[in-house]
């Protein structure tokens, strides 16, 4: 079974498992057609996170995607750019690229196809074209401006005859096609095993993007701050890094283990929500009423906190994810809404407090930020995500985002541009996830691994920028708690708070917004809005692209769910 938020990418991963291959070769072809069809929510120059596992392994793996700040971004260069936050689009928040080694990565270690096979699908699409979803099309409207007096190259793109492309119509990319291309035939001109010829492939992508990219955005071109600033990205950058693995962090939920990657991700957040929630009663969890909602939301504010106090590497999750925290934390939870932003007290630590920006003073600039819900709840796009499960019990969920066309300018030799992850780091020392060369960013990709007596039973993820695990949260308890199958936990109306430090850049905050579909009703949004949360309706369908797959371990079959916002997500198997 294979979901994902494009019909086209789970077409080609079930197209894999058809043809024999597994859960991994099905992603990685998947992953690589997203680049393709959701190339305003995700590129080849951005940056992934993944969680799987094997079906004869003891324990979850985390596929770790994300690319560090460059040698030449730190602190003091910014500062000395005039810039007080790293901008939100453009070359000089870049991190390293690192979502392509990432699959790469894992089809060599775990899957089983060739790559100039796993390739074919991507490659057919850039080449031949690929139908533009609506969001697509709305998105490259609302930079045309930008690209036409800024980023040429953009524009030679993205707007072939002066204007933005119709919706439906086909879209082909030969320069990215001819880069996929040369990834392929190295790899097949590769003598030695399967692993040489993908790290051929794996070499010639450092190598290739390193070169291009650094010498295109070493030009001084236009950022989000409307002031002009070069890249600082160089080829030893690129050639010198490495996807890799990790070990999950997890928590025990209602007989339930739940996996997540570490603290370089917002991931743990969701595991405190649930420690803090455990002990609660089943009604305190019903997202669909007054007392479940504002219990929800609360829980999200107060977990958020911590998230932006203390999180990146190196953060304390082994107090952070205590029980004893936990306690604590709970006893935060009040009638009424907080609008204030409470992280809590971790022995020997000094919360970082970030300034708390309630607005961003001007406009919000074209291409800035991550292409996400906005807060009101209109959709402006947002990231990707796959899952896949297969006949022999691998499961995997992959959250691929960065690298928006919006991000930066199109490198021309290369068909796409790099991402702006940097945009998460504060120009401050004192935060746990300060801008410092070689370190990752804290990244909001966060897709989830379900575990029962130690067996996986579920894969799932959203795209959403910060309201990822928000969306996910909702759908698990009504899985784990009010026994919902997937589909319907997907389908049921969710919310989320805006309530934290967003980020991206502006990086600003909304004390005790809450957004939510009217689905939830008018009753319970009424009962909110006495409770003190400020209220955003964000009409019927519009929060939310959850997918899912799963194993019934009792029957031994396999399932999969998929979004219904947006007619765009699709599930399929057999």
């Amino acid at each position: 079974m294979a979901a994902s938020t494009h019909w086209i990418a789970t077409a080609s991963a079930q197209a894999v498992l058809e043809r024999g291959g597994n859960a991994f070769d099905a992603a990685v072809a998947g992953g690589f057609v997203l680049h393709l069809v959701e190339p305003h929510l995700n590129g080849p120059g951005g940056d992934l996170v993944g969680i799987f596992q094997r079906g004869d392994a003891a324990a979850p793996t985390v596929l770790m995607g994300q690319g560090p700040a460059p040698a030449g971004a730190t602190i003091t260069h910014m500062r000395a750019e005039g810039l007080d936050l790293v901008p939100g689009a453009g070359g000089l928040a870049a991190a390293i690229p690192a979502a392509v080694d990432a699959w790469l990565l894992l089809l060599r270690d775990h899957g089983t196809w060739e790559v100039s096979d796993v390739l074919a699908y991507a490659i057919g699409y850039a080449r031949d074209g690929a139908p533009l979803v609506p969001a697509a099309v709305a998105t490259i409207g609302r930079v045309a401006e930008l690209f036409t007096e800024h980023w040429p190259t953009s524009a030679s793109l993205w707007l072939p005859e002066g204007r933005p492309p119709v919706t439906g119509g086909l879209h082909r990319n030969p320069a990215y096609a001819a880069v996929l291309g040369r990834l392929a035939t190295v790899s097949s001109a590769t003598a030695g095993d399967r692993a040489a010829r993908v790290d051929a492939a794996r070499a010639e992508w450092a190598a290739v993007v390193g070169r291009e990219a650094s010498a295109f955005l070493a030009a001084p071109h236009r950022h989000s701050t409307s002031t002009d600033h070069a890249g600082v990205l160089t080829e030893a950058d690129v050639t010198g890094f490495r996807a890799g693995y990790e070990d999950a962090v997890s928590a025990d939920f209602r007989g339930y283990t739940v996996a997540k990657a570490g603290a370089w991700t917002q991931g743990p957040a969701l595991l405190a929500a649930l420690r803090l929630l455990e002990p609660l009663p089943d009604e305190d969890l019903d997202v669909a009423t007054e007392e479940g909602a504002h219990t929800v939301a609360e829980t999200l504010k107060l977990v958020l906190a911590d998230r932006d106090a203390y999180f990146g590497d190196g953060a304390p999750l082994d107090v952070l994810l205590s029980e004893d925290y936990a306690t604590r934390r709970r006893s935060a939870l009040g009638p009424r809404a907080s609008h204030e932003w409470r992280p809590g007290d971790v022995p020997g630590r000094t919360p970082f407090r970030p300034p708390l920006r309630t607005s961003s003073g001007s406009e919000r600039a074209a291409g800035a930020g991550e292409p996400t819900v906005a807060r009101s709840g209109e959709t402006r796009g947002d990231t990707c995500h796959i899952d896949v499960v297969d006949r022999w019990g691998n499961i995997i969920a992959v959250t691929p985002s960065g690298g928006w066309l919006q991000s930066s300018p199109t490198i021309p030799s290369l068909g796409f541009c790099l991402g702006t992850r940097l945009q998460m780091t504060w120009l401050d020392e004192e935060s746990p996830s300060a801008l410092r060369p070689g370190t990752r960013p804290r990244t909001t990709l966060t897709p989830t691994l379900v575990l029962q007596h130690g067996r996986p039973i579920m894969a799932l993820g959203t795209p959403g920028g910060d309201q990822q695990d928000q969306w996910q949260l909702p759908m698990l308890l009504r899985m784990l708690v009010g026994g919902l199958s997937a589909q319907e936990a997907i389908d049921a109306p969710t919310l989320h708070t805006t309530a934290l430090v967003d980020s991206f850049w502006p990086r600003t905050w909304e004390p005790g917004g809450l957004v939510v579909e009217d689905r939830l009703g008018d009753d319970v949004i009424a009962g909110l809005e006495r409770r003190g949360h400020v209220v955003t309706r964000a009409g019927d369908w519009r929060l939310g692209r959850l997918s899912a797959v799963g194993i019934d371990r009792e029957t031994g079959t396999l399932w999969a769910a998929a979004n219904p916002r947006g007619m765009q997500g699709y599930a399929a198997g057999r």
